[in-house]
């Protein structure tokens, strides 16, 4: 098994011509890859891995996008040999579903596909963990996205909401609660009650340690009183 994305399939009994043919398209193709890379100025490649696998599919080049977006699989073919092989729009379509319309306007918005990756990108997949959604935002007018939830800021919000309202786990498990979230987004994620359970520990032992850390640093005085009934 090779790690090269690049397979030239050979005859145990080829000649040394035929390794150097071989070895030649292999050149041709990565130089192929480089040349075009240069016209990828689309924002939206920014959304996938910078550089594509190539592979060769019924004797023809293939380039293989693989999406940046966390824990997605999806990648995007673009055969060569075609006329459309530049088109983006199935980039585009997995996009929206995927990272969502207003990280794919923003994207369009940008002036490169390297502003995308610094900025956009960057933040979205930094600011993806569990605990960032506790992070205090300010006082405000609340207000709701148009995008549906990620998986990972369904379980962020869940953990926020059972926490604050002190509504047991299982809660999920509703048949109310599940026909409200599924209702036209049959779909949707909504993590298990052990899921959720193990999620509060997390965040709880992380803002504990966040506290302690912010005690420790404070220069001066602290004072501590108790509410009893």
């Amino acid at each position: 098994m090779h790690d090269d994305p690049i397979t030239i399939s050979s005859d145990d009994e080829a000649n040394n011509d035929g390794d150097m043919s071989g070895a030649n398209e292999e050149q041709s193709a990565e130089d192929e890859l480089k040349s075009l890379m240069k016209e990828w100025t689309s924002p939206i490649y920014a959304l996938f891995g910078p550089i594509p696998v190539i592979q060769e599919v019924d004797k023809c080049c293939v380039h293989v996008f693989k999406c940046s977006a966390k824990g997605c699989k999806v990648t995007i073919r673009h055969f060569l040999n075609k006329k459309d092989a530049r088109s983006t729009g199935n980039m585009r379509k997995h996009a929206k579903s995927c990272w969502g319309e207003e990280v794919l306007q923003a994207a369009d918005d940008a002036k490169s596909a390297a502003e995308v990756r610094a900025t956009i990108v960057a933040s979205v997949l930094r600011d993806g963990s569990i605990t960032s959604a506790f992070e205090r935002k300010g006082k405000g007018k609340v207000t709701y996205s148009h995008r549906q939830h990620t998986r990972t800021e369904s379980k962020a919000e869940i953990v926020k909401w059972v926490s604050e309202s002190l509504r047991p786990y299982n809660i999920v498990r509703d048949r109310g609660f599940q026909c409200l979230m599924k209702t036209g987004r049959p779909e949707i994620y909504i993590p298990s009650p052990s899921t959720i359970s193990r999620d509060v520990r997390l965040v709880f032992a992380r803002t504990r340690t966040r506290i302690a850390k912010m005690f420790k640093e404070y220069k001066g005085r602290l004072n501590f009183t108790t509410d009893a009934l």
